[in-house]
């Protein structure tokens, strides 16, 4: 059976389409994948300019139009800061296992033992003027006097006085009694 030339001009339509599609597919294969010189940057537009990945290094950049011309700016990469803040973080974590694997230290040691009794027990209670014992470890603080003592208490007994009063005269001024 011999194809009709309608049917022949169908055929030779469908292969023409077919071979477009081809190498229609083909052409956005190769636009997708950068070559090796001419595809290092990818853009995306964006509303200030211009997106800019560099394929090579990941490194992303912003780019804008300015009057002198283009410039772009990398943008801040939070993983190199996270990286390196979690370096630190181990190097920290590997001193205090050696440390810790050493073994205890104590700050403040002396060589001498320290006395098994109480020194203070023994102090004068009328002691005026700070005394120092067994070379210099031990201070006393001298006791307020009878005398001091109750200078404050009339200070306090005073103030008191005065606060009463005070509220007193207030009351009276609120309730109109003058």
């Amino acid at each position: 059976m011999r194809p009709t030339n309608s049917s022949t001009a169908s055929w030779i339509a469908a292969a023409a389409f077919a071979a477009a599609m081809a190498v229609g597919a083909g052409c956005l294969a190769a636009q997708s994948a950068p070559d090796s010189q001419n595809g290092r940057y990818s853009m995306t537009p964006i509303p200030e300019g211009v997106l800019r990945l560099d394929t090579r290094t990941g490194t992303v950049s912003t780019c804008t139009k300015s009057g002198a011309g283009w410039a772009c700016y990398a943008v801040p990469d939070e993983r190199t800061a996270l990286d390196a803040e979690i370096g630190r973080l181990q190097a920290e974590v590997e001193k205090l296992k050696g440390q810790i694997a050493a073994g205890p230290t104590v700050s403040g040691k002396i060589d001498e033992a320290l006395p098994k009794s109480d020194p203070f027990k023994k102090a004068e209670p009328q002691a005026r003027e700070p005394k120092s014992a067994e070379g210099d470890r031990r201070i006393e603080i001298p006791l307020p006097s009878d005398q001091d003592v109750d200078r404050v208490m009339s200070f306090l007994e005073k103030a008191w006085r005065r606060l009463i009063d005070m509220a007193n005269r207030v009351q009276k001024d609120v309730s109109g009694k003058i």
